[in-house]
């Protein structure tokens, strides 16, 4: 008799012996083609890919004078998968003047993937950055007693003068988010932190290279896998010329040594800057190797916010710069003619509300409102605007004016080739219904028109409104970068935008500010032999006025348009108008005359007492 227990047990047998062999097929099948951790294992055993890093682009300004450059540096790479566990600790530890503490948060800093995206234990792993050439040499002799480490040669930057630390930025080990944004970054690799080392990062940084080196059993170095028929060279960074003068940032930063402000200086024709100085400041070369972290730590604690870049970041009322601003609306927009005078009575005075202002004659036309900076005649200037009937409202009259100050490049970011920059506040109609409840007119603004109130621009802004003016009527987006090695420039620093004022609105503007400079408030710059326009504020503030001046220079060539900040500085003509002329001279003369050395020299030594009204 049959026994069929016997046959179905012959097929259970036979179906786990093939269950087994499938299984085996399967993990075989998925270690050897779908898994790559043994084909890195056996790469890694007969290969080191070297990574060689390109030299960072240098940085000159618009003279041609070197500003920032390379040295060599050397780092300590580990491949964790070959470093032994029975390595002699101690004395690698003595070798780097490290405790075992120290190497031992390194080792595992390393292997923590949310600190280190990307961790692989068979390829080189940023062990100690930026070794001196005392502690590489003393390295290099005993590297051959710790498996698993190696030399990687790269540079640092290296900054030649002590200025411009705002502009030119600085360069740091990447962070897990720079390496997630972009994966050409790799732990331990550098990248521009700030200034145009941070927004001409991908020109400067250049494109890495690889060498692909041979190794024996043992990991011995044998030299180049198929004479290096497979290695990359690297592709150096793109060079990029400035158009900040250096010898005017330099003067720039030493007459602000004790004040807390911003200059920017702009070239009209074409938008580049030509100083951007925002004090407190730094030496850039504080910020460079291994001591950045320590400096770094210390500048952000610094109750001055020297790492603040007040010129693009730092938002203030305008004061008086601002009135040019409403001549030329005012002009455009058919409120008054060249000739239309408006009375000052010691300032505007009407239905019990008073703005003051400074003695001069009364009634006055705009070219000596402007002179004379008088408060009175801006005023009448917004009040007859705001009510006139042919807007309609009062709303309808404020977006108007609210469109001309845009236009001027107001209230939103210029887009200046930094990062930081703030837009300043221009208020519309809409913020002022929400703050009145609609209930408002032109009473209620009134200190709009004098550059206070609501408005708030930053330097870089005020700047850009005295080369629009020296433009008679339009602006290049201001830009540091003059050009990039083998690129041409970004359309937006190369194209026109055009004001909504008119063009001959701009004659007597220009009028205006030249008569401030001949006898105004801006007289101090009659002394000078070039045609200099100025207009003067003074800035309103809770403790003491903000000294603020704008003017460009010549007048009918004009080469160098300006801002002048200096925080509690008191009246435009103190601070402003003597930086702004000596800044001008130096640009203009390539060098002060001796009068204006002595005169740069006492503005260098006058310190502003703050107290607890630092910012």
């Amino acid at each position: 008799m049959k026994d069929y227990g016997l046959e179905y047990r012959k097929y259970v047998i036979g179906g786990i012996a093939v269950l087994i062999v499938t299984v085996y097929t399967i993990r075989l099948f998925t270690l050897q083609l779908m898994s790559d951790d043994y084909k890195k294992n056996a790469d890694s055993n007969a290969f080191l890919k070297k990574v060689e890093y390109p030299s960072r682009g240098i940085i000159r300004d618009r003279n041609e004078e070197l500003l920032v450059f390379n040295q060599p540096a050397y780092d300590i790479m580990v491949v964790m998968n070959e470093a032994q566990d029975h390595l002699d600790t101690l004395e690698f530890c003595q070798t780097l003047d490290l405790t075992k503490e120290e190497f031992i948060a390194r080792m595992e800093t390393i292997k923590d993937r949310s600190r280190n995206p990307g961790y692989s234990r068979f390829t080189q792993q940023m062990f100690m950055s930026q070794l001196s050439d005392k502690d590489f040499s003393v390295f290099q002799e005993k590297m051959y007693r710790f498996p698993g480490f190696y030399i990687q040669r790269r540079s640092i930057r290296q900054y030649q003068y002590p200025y411009a630390a705002h502009v030119l930025g600085d360069v740091a080990e990447v962070s897990p988010s720079d390496i997630e944004a972009d994966d050409y970054y790799q732990p331990g690799d550098y990248i521009g932190k700030l200034g145009v080392e941070r927004s001409y990062e991908k020109q400067l940084r250049g494109e890495k290279g690889v060498q692909i080196l041979l190794r024996d059993a043992h990991g011995r170095i044998k030299g180049s896998y198929k004479n290096g028929e497979l290695d990359r060279r690297p592709i150096p960074g793109k060079n990029l010329t400035l158009g900040i003068d250096y010898k005017v940032q330099a003067l720039g930063e030493r007459l602000m040594e004790g004040k807390i402000g911003s200059i920017v200086a702009i070239e009209p024709k074409t938008g580049e800057v030509l100083c951007m100085v925002s004090s407190p400041t730094y030496d850039p070369r504080m910020m460079v190797g291994r001591k950045r972290s320590k400096s770094h730590r210390e500048l952000s604690r610094d109750i001055w916010k020297p790492l603040l870049n007040r010129s693009i970041m730092g938002q203030y009322p305008p004061g008086s710069t601002f009135k040019t601003s409403q001549g030329l609306m005012f002009l455009s927009e058919g409120i008054i003619t060249p000739q239309t005078p408006y009375p000052c009575y010691h300032g505007f005075v009407f239905k019990g509300l008073r703005v003051g202002c400074h003695g001069h004659s009364s009634p006055l036309p705009l070219v000596p409102a402007l002179s004379t900076s008088c408060n009175g005649f801006f005023c009448w200037g917004l009040y007859y605007m705001i009510g006139n009937r042919k807007y309609g409202s009062v709303q309808n009259a404020m977006n108007i004016w609210r469109d001309y100050m845009v236009s001027m490049g107001f209230g939103y970011r210029l887009g200046i080739d930094l990062p930081g920059e703030k837009r300043g506040l221009i208020p519309n109609a809409q913020f002022y219904d929400k703050a009145y409840k609609g209930s408002w007119n032109a009473l209620t603004i009134i200190s709009i028109a004098i550059g206070q109130g609501e408005v708030n621009l930053t330097p870089l802004q005020i700047a850009n409104l005295g080369a629009t003016i020296a433009n008679r009527g339009y602006y290049i987006t201001p830009h540091v970068v003059k050009k990039v090695e083998g690129e041409t420039l970004d359309t937006l620093y190369t194209k026109r935008h055009y004001t909504m004022a008119d063009s001959t609105a701009y004659k007597y503007v220009v009028q205006g500010m030249r008569a401030s400079a001949l006898g105004g408030t801006c007289h101090e710059l009659a002394r000078y032999d070039f045609e200099a326009c100025g207009k003067t504020g003074t800035a309103q503030n809770r403790g003491h006025d903000h000294s603020v001046f704008m003017g460009f220079a010549p007048m009918n060539d004009p080469k160098i348009a300006i801002a002048v900040y200096v925080e509690n500085g008191g009246w435009g003509a103190t601070y402003g108008v003597p930086i702004g002329g000596l800044l001008m001279e130096q640009y203009l003369h390539g060098s002060l005359s001796e009068a204006s050395e002595a005169k740069a020299k006492a503005i260098q030594e006058k310190r502003i007492n703050y107290g607890s009204d630092i910012r």
